[in-house]
């Protein structure tokens, strides 16, 4: 049958078993493609072709190579497999399971099996840890959240990197911590995507020889076969990049599998793309594998023929023959076991001689602070004339990362512009040569550029990347995914609205800001001048779990006389009374970033005319949200209806703030090409457009 290696040993007649030994490890091959159908099989959704074409690769890959030990499966060194094509899922449950990988609670390793045979009997189902595609957190053993193709390729460049910078900033003669590979299955799907192309491009560039992509060439998507929309020549694509290049002729062919890895291991200065070519197979011999879309289950009595066809008894479902189990524990088990061993008895003498990498190491793995980083922030002094958030940002990073050696990252070509780049000496940019710099450029690349800032995050690193808030549209799939996974990662997103000016609608943001703040479990804030941008940093610092985006401007802020007005730590709580005269107030200007200024100057008008008003600054609608109600409601009464929100962006979601007679300045079209002068009288954003809303409202709360 295309695709499928029968079991070399006959079937028992006494109690209808595969024999094993036999050919155990086609025995171990077979059960991980009879799980794959009887689990799509039962949730009557799912993908058996890839997993079962996909298998001997798989197999020998955990088997014999990867340093992997289940029961440890948070080692720091341990090699990362990434399975790009998460519709492929129950490869990587099967494996899970049957390599006896123990699972993970509240970040410990339980004695219970991360993934039992009960879960892969629920497989799609309500709460269970096999899901349609893999869950990073979700389910012990998953490196990454995968199922949007070819974010697990960008992922997988980002873990690849992390290990170079790793070893680079810690590895010492004699004492190896670092130095893992990271593997990666992909698909014609994911070849498809330009995320893919874009992350294969740099790792070419900087020459990642512990990166390694097996490339699924089975010539099969949904709509049909490839040549429908995919007839280039991949393996001289990837050379182009500067990967080195084989191929496995025959997926059964686990020889050539072997030697294909070492050759990956031998091969120094270029990440490797093994092209393996594989055929959806399954259902009986005459069935030619390519008559059913291989997203749907096989059907009864299909799944009888392929069991027949492997020698495995045709009316047990979900069975695994003895010896599978003892075969995967003598492999990847005990080989696996053996190199974390070793690995810690070698850190324990690191870190008796290098104590202080040891106590970095330890913190970056734990998402740890030094208990002085934060009297590096800086403090401005108030400044009518103010700088740009963008600016204030740059030295409120620089000084952080002096602080915490595991901050990296870099911009989508645009460095100079979004005020990201690390200065300090030492730093430098991470390069194929200095593999430990901290300086990233990642190109005109910003789709992956997220991906790849995600591979970093998923190995702990404080991972950050930079370009203009109009291009988080290139970004929003690995900023999502971030956010799925828990990632504490974070996006400098500068040129913030219309203050763009001459460059026009195409560079000035309108919906964006709503966009990211519809992601649940991202934050994202919007600072109004210097001492908030030095807040919302501490803010990101201290989150461990969660992604976040800072939004900064263009154009030069004023930074406010914090006597004055209300201290910037209010900005932690998402939003906070910045300017109140005391008592009732008789309106309630809201603001984010360069609006607030407007808010102030409103304020400093109505007080003139003895007017009561009160300014709230927002930069922060998400934690604003996460605050009490108490404090919610003294920050915004209920009471108090005569409202006006001001920002430079979209209008959906304002009326929150606003309520249902409120005021809300904002953006209802795309902007326009035109000095920021004069984008902002056409728009409407000035002090005397402000107090007008609110001579307004207070008239209309009057009437009411």
């Amino acid at each position: 049958m295309p695709g499928i290696t029968p079991m070399d040993a006959p079937r028992s007649t006494s109690d209808d078993r595969p024999r094993a030994p036999g050919n155990i490890d086609q025995l171990c091959i077979n059960t991980i493609r009879t799980l794959t159908v009887d689990s799509v099989q039962k949730a009557n959704s799912g993908h058996a072709g890839a997993p079962m074409g996909l298998a001997p690769v798989a197999y020998t890959l955990w088997q014999e190579v990867l340093r992997y030990d289940p029961t440890e499966p948070l080692w720091p060194n341990r090699d990362r497999f990434v399975l790009s094509c998460g519709h492929a899922s129950m490869l990587l449950y099967a494996l899970i399971h049957l390599s006896g990988i123990k699972r993970l609670k509240d970040g410990k390793v339980t004695n219970e099996p991360a993934v039992s045979l009960d879960d892969i009997e629920h497989f799609r189902q309500i709460d269970s840890v096999t899901p349609g595609h893999p869950e990073y957190g979700h389910t012990t053993g998953v490196e990454t959240t995968t199922g949007p193709l070819g974010q697990g390729c960008g992922n997988s460049v980002g873990m690849a990197i992390a290990s170079r910078w790793l070893g680079a900033h810690y590895n010492r003669p004699g004492h190896t911590v670092f130095d893992f590979n990271v593997y990666t299955i992909c698909s014609d799907g994911d070849l498809m995507e330009g995320v893919a192309s874009e992350a294969a491009s740099l790792a070419g560039h900087l020459g990642l020889d512990n990166l390694c992509w097996i490339y699924d060439s089975n010539t099969v998507t949904i709509e049909g076969h490839t040549e429908l929309a995919f007839d280039e020549n991949v393996a001289e694509r990837f050379r182009g990049y500067g990967w080195h290049v084989t191929n496995i002729s025959d997926a059964n062919d686990c020889s050539r599998t072997r030697a294909t890895l070492e050759e990956f291991r031998e091969t120094k200065g270029r990440p490797t793309l093994i092209i393996v070519n594989s055929v959806i197979g399954y259902g009986a011999p005459d069935l030619q594998g390519t008559s059913k879309i291989h997203s749907d289950p096989l059907g009864a009595e299909e799944i009888r023929k392929v069991k027949a066809f492997l020698g495995f008894p045709e009316d047990k479902d979900f069975y695994i023959p003895d010896g599978v189990l003892e075969r995967f524990r003598e492999g990847i088990g005990q080989r696996g076991a053996a190199a974390r061993a070793a690995w810690e008895k070698n850190f324990r003498d690191y870190a008796a001689t290098y104590r202080h990498e040891a106590t970095q190491i330890e913190r970056c793995l734990k998402h740890e602070l030094p208990e002085s980083w934060a009297s590096a922030l800086p403090v401005f002094k108030a400044d009518a004339k103010g700088i740009a958030t963008r600016e204030a940002s740059g030295k409120v990073l620089n000084a952080i990362a002096e602080e915490l050696p595991w901050v990296l990252g870099g911009a989508a070509d645009l460095a100079p512009s979004t005020k990201t780049k690390l200065t300090t000496e030492g730093m430098g940019a991470l390069e194929k040569t200095t593999p430990g710099g901290r300086n990233m450029h990642f190109g005109v690349r910003e789709h992956g550029m997220g991906a790849i800032v995600n591979g970093l995050g998923l190995c702990h690193l404080r991972a950050y990347g930079a370009t203009f808030l109009i291009f988080s549209d290139y970004m929003r799939p690995p900023i999502r995914l971030a956010a799925l996974m828990r990632l504490p990662v974070f996006h400098v997103f500068t040129h913030d609205s219309i203050g763009v000016g001459e460059d026009g609608p195409t560079h000035q943001p309108v919906e964006q800001l709503a966009s990211l703040r519809a992601i649940p479990g991202l934050v994202t804030l919007r600072p109004a001048d210097a001492n908030e941008v030095s807040e919302a940093y501490r803010v990101i610092f201290t989150l461990k779990d969660t992604p976040a985006a800072l939004i900064l401007s263009r154009q030069p802020l004023p930074i406010f006389d914090r006597g004055k007005y209300a201290p910037a730590s209010g900005l932690a709580r998402g939003a906070y009374i910045m300017a109140d005269d005391g008592g009732e107030p008789q309106v309630i200007l809201i603001g984010t970033g360069s609006e607030v200024q407007l808010c102030v100057a409103a304020y400093e008008e109505l007080k003139t005319r003895g007017l009561r008003a009160r300014v709230v600054s927002m930069p922060s609608w998400d934690l604003f949200e996460k605050q009490d109600k108490s404090y919610r409601d003294t920050v915004l009464p209920p009471r108090i209806t005569a409202r006006v929100t001001v920002e430079q962006g979209s209008t959906i979601g304002w009326d929150r703030y606003a309520g249902p007679s409120g005021a809300i300045i904002g953006m209802h079209t795309f902007g326009s090409s035109a000095p920021l002068k004069d984008l902002l009288k056409k728009f409407g954003f000035a002090p005397d457009k402000v107090v007008e809303a609110a001579l307004r409202q207070i008239e209309q709360n009057k009437a009411s």
